[in-house]
C-alpha cells in the first residue's frame, strides 16, 4: 500500500501530478461527452470556475506558477493504449462497447483546448472555452488540482511524522465510519468523490478501504481510472450540465420547457436499465416530474441531489405511484452533502420503499475536518460549470436556491416558464 504521508512529503516528484490521465475523471462525464458528441457538436461553450465559499481566498492560498504548472500538464495528456483498450473492450452497467468506435477516434487524439486564468478580488478566474465536447471534460481535472494544490498548500510546512500522525488520523476516521456503514443491511454505496477529493493518492485509498470494509455493498466508483486500477465498477449516469446547455439554446418558451425532457429522450436513444435515471432538480423537481412524459415514468430511478433529501425521495415516490409504477422497483440515488450518519438515516426511512443507492463524495474523499489546526482542510464548495452557450447565460435553479446559478434576470425568467415558487434555502456544505 502507498505511503500517503512520504508522497506528500516529496509531492514535488514527477511521479504525483495531480492529474494522471484523461480518464482520471468521473465516469458521467464521458457518457455525456459521447453524447454531446453525437448530438450537438456544434455547440460552443464556456464553462467557468465558481467558488461558492467565497471566505476562502484561492488566489491568496494557491501559488499561481503552480497552478499553471499542473493545468499545462493536464493539457499533454493523452488515452494510453491501455486505456483505450479498457475504455472500447471493458462492460460498463452490462454493455459492451459502452463508447462507440467513433467517438473513441475522436477520443484517442484529444488534447484538453487551452485554458484562461486570471486573479481577482483573491480569487482565480479559470475559464475554458471551444467545442461542447471537448471543453467540457476540463471540469473534474480543473477541480482536482485546485483542491489538491490548496491541500498542498495547507500540508507543505508539515514533518514527516506529523504528516503520518496527520493520515493515520484521517485513515482512522474514514474506517470508522466504514464500520458504521457496515451495519446497515443491504446498503449499496458508490464514490463520488473526485471532483473535490483531498488528493488522488487519498481517493484511491478510500476506494479500497471502501472496497474491504464493505464488500459487496460498495458497488463502484465514478473515477475511471481508479475503477480501471483497482477493478471496480465505473458509476455515473449524467449531470445538471446537460440540461443546462440544452436549455440556453431554446429559441423559444416552450422550447425552453420543452429541453430539460430532449435531453433524456436523447440519451433514452443511447442508453438502457441503471443507466436511465432521471436528474430532475435542475430546474425544480416537483415542476419536473408534473409535466414529465409518460415515457419517463418507465426509466429505473431517480437521483436526487439538492434541495431536502426525504422531500425529493416522497416527491418521486408519489410521482412514481402516480404514474401506476410500483416504487418498490424503482432505484433512488442520493448523492448531495452525504455522511454516513444521513445514509443510515435516509436507508432505514425509505430501505423497502424503494431500491436505495447512495453515491458518496467530498466527506468520503475530503474530510480533514477538526484534523489540523483552524481546521484549515475543511473541505469548501468549489464548482466548474458551463456559464454560456453560443453567447447566451446558462441557469440553473435547484431545489436549492443556494445552489441556483445565471445572471438575475434569466433566472427569474426561468423561474416564471418552469413554475418555480417559493424554496427553502439550505445551507451548502459541499
Amino acid at each position: 500500500m502507498v505511503d500517503i504521508a512520504t508522497r506528500v512529503h516529496n509531492h514535488k516528484w514527477k511521479i504525483d501530478p495531480i492529474v494522471r490521465s484523461l480518464i482520471d475523471t468521473d465516469f458521467y462525464k464521458l457518457l455525456m461527452c459521447q453524447s454531446v458528441f453525437r448530438n450537438r457538436p456544434d455547440a460552443r461553450v464556456t464553462f467557468s470556475l465558481i467558488n461558492r465559499t467565497q471566505n476562502i481566498r484561492l488566489a491568496d492560498q494557491i501559488d499561481e506558477g503552480e497552478l499553471r504548472e499542473q493545468l499545462d500538464h493536464v493539457r499533454s495528456l493523452s488515452l494510453s493504449r491501455g486505456e483505450s483498450t479498457w475504455l472500447r473492450g471493458n462492460t460498463f452497467y452490462g454493455k459492451r462497447r459502452m463508447f462507440r468506435p467513433d467517438f473513441m477516434d475522436w477520443f484517442e487524439g484529444l488534447r484538453l483546448p487551452p485554458y484562461h486564468l486570471e486573479v481577482h478580488n483573491g480569487q482565480y478566474e479559470l475559464t475554458f472555452e471551444g467545442a461542447w465536447h471537448e471543453v467540457m471534460l476540463w471540469e473534474i481535472p480543473a477541480l482536482a488540482v485546485l483542491m489538491e494544490l490548496r491541500s498542498r498548500t495547507v500540508l507543505e510546512g508539515m514533518g514527516k511524522f506529523e504528516l503520518q500522525v496527520l493520515y493515520a488520523r484521517a485513515m482512522t476516521k474514514l474506517w470508522q465510519k466504514v464500520e458504521n456503514l457496515r451495519e446497515i443491511p443491504d446498503l449499496r454505496i458508490a464514490d463520488f468523490g473526485t471532483r473535490r477529493r483531498h488528493s488522488f493518492l487519498w481517493q484511491d485509498w478510500c476506494v479500497q478501504a471502501m472496497t474491504e470494509g464493505l464488500g459487496a455493498g460498495f458497488v463502484g466508483t465514478s473515477n475511471c481510472l481508479i475503477a480501471m486500477r483497482r477493478e471496480v465498477e465505473a458509476i455515473g449516469t449524467n449531470a445538471h450540465e446537460l440540461p443546462m446547455v440544452y436549455s440556453a439554446l431554446a429559441e423559444t418558451e416552450d422550447d425552453l420547457r420543452a429541453a430539460p425532457y430532449a435531453v433524456l429522450q436523447d440519451w433514452q436513444d443511447e442508453h438502457d436499465g441503471n443507466l436511465r435515471i432521471i436528474l430532475p432538480d435542475t430546474y425544480g423537481t416537483q415542476g419536473f416530474l408534473d409535466n414529465a412524459p409518460a415515457w419517463l415514468s418507465g426509466w429505473t430511478g431517480i437521483r436526487i441531489d439538492s434541495g431536502d433529501p426525504e422531500t425529493g425521495a416522497e416527491t418521486a415516490i408519489a410521482w412514481w405511484e402516480k404514474c401506476g409504477e410500483d416504487p418498490r422497483e424503482k432505484l433512488v440515488i442520493f448523492s448531495d452533502g452525504l455522511d454516513e450518519d444521513r445514509i443510515a438515516a435516509l436507508h432505514r426511512r425509505f430501505s423497502g420503499r424503494t431500491r436505495v443507492s447512495f453515491g458518496w463524495g467530498t466527506l468520503l474523499t475530503n474530510d480533514f475536518r477538526r484534523l489540523v489546526a483552524d481546521d484549515a482542510l475543511r473541505p469548501f464548495s468549489l464548482v466548474c460549470k458551463a456559464v454560456a452557450v453560443n453567447g447566451r447565460p446558462t441557469v440553473k435553479l435547484s431545489d436549492n436556491p443556494m445552489k441556483a446559478m445565471g445572471p438575475a434576470d434569466e433566472v427569474e425568467r426561468y423561474k416564471r416558464v418552469f413554475g418555480v415558487g417559493a424554496q427553502v434555502a439550505q445551507e451548502v456544505v459541499v
